[in-house]
């Protein structure tokens, strides 16, 4: 019973809808905005030094573009923290975002800039969950820091100065969370015209939920 407990936890469950909506935003911005990811600035730097190796230049500045955009866009969420001491603002925010981008007559390259954005904000919005830092718009780390709990949990005691990894749960459950969302996103595109308004509105919902259930 606490297993499910803390799997069905209001933190647990905020992470998981966050990492949904970035593999939503990533699926969509790859597949419709140029195969340049919205959410995953680790894929667009790779994908940036490899157009740099190849000196294209066209290519390298539609990879970099969103590694600004998203930059931009955690500032802009750090800054309303500081405005308003939550993360509803920023959430808010991000929705409209998400809401307005399909109905504008944009390409796709500033689409996808758009979007990156909106990650951004997203990506410093909120970083704890259940005191666990956790990053809700890449997975990388989180795998990472999943094995290593699953070590620490099968070979109990000292750790050689390692850090203790804690919630192998939650860690586990945000990275189905992004990989559920890439998965929603593919069907999306293809029964839906605006995809994004599905995470745009479950954020919305997060925002109007308690604070304190992070």
């Amino acid at each position: 019973m606490a297993g499910t407990e803390a799997i069905l936890s209001p933190a647990a469950l905020r992470a998981t809808s966050l990492t949904f909506v970035a593999g939503i935003a990533d699926a969509v911005g790859f597949l419709t905005m140029g195969g340049v990811f919205a959410a995953n600035m680790t894929g667009n730097t790779v994908l940036a030094g490899i157009a740099l190796a190849r000196l294209d230049a066209v290519q390298a500045w539609h990879h970099l573009a969103p590694l600004a955009a998203f930059f931009a866009g955690a500032v802009l969420s750090r800054l309303l923290l500081r405005l308003t001491d939550s993360p509803r603002a920023g959430l808010l925010v991000e929705a409209a975002i998400l809401a307005g981008v399909g109905f504008l007559p944009l390409g796709q390259e500033v689409s996808v800039v758009i979007v990156a954005m909106a990650m951004g904000i997203q990506a410093s919005a909120i970083t704890h969950f259940a005191r666990a830092a956790v990053s809700t718009v890449v997975v990388t780390s989180t795998l990472a820091r999943t094995a290593d709990a699953v070590l620490d949990g099968v070979w109990r005691g000292a750790t050689d100065g390692a850090p203790v990894a804690t919630n192998p749960r939650l860690l586990a459950l945000t990275w189905l969370g992004y990989l559920v969302g890439a998965v929603t996103g593919g069907l999306l595109l293809a029964v839906f015209a605006w995809p994004l308004l599905v995470p745009a509105a479950l954020l919305v919902l997060l925002a109007i939920r308690p604070t304190s259930a992070a």
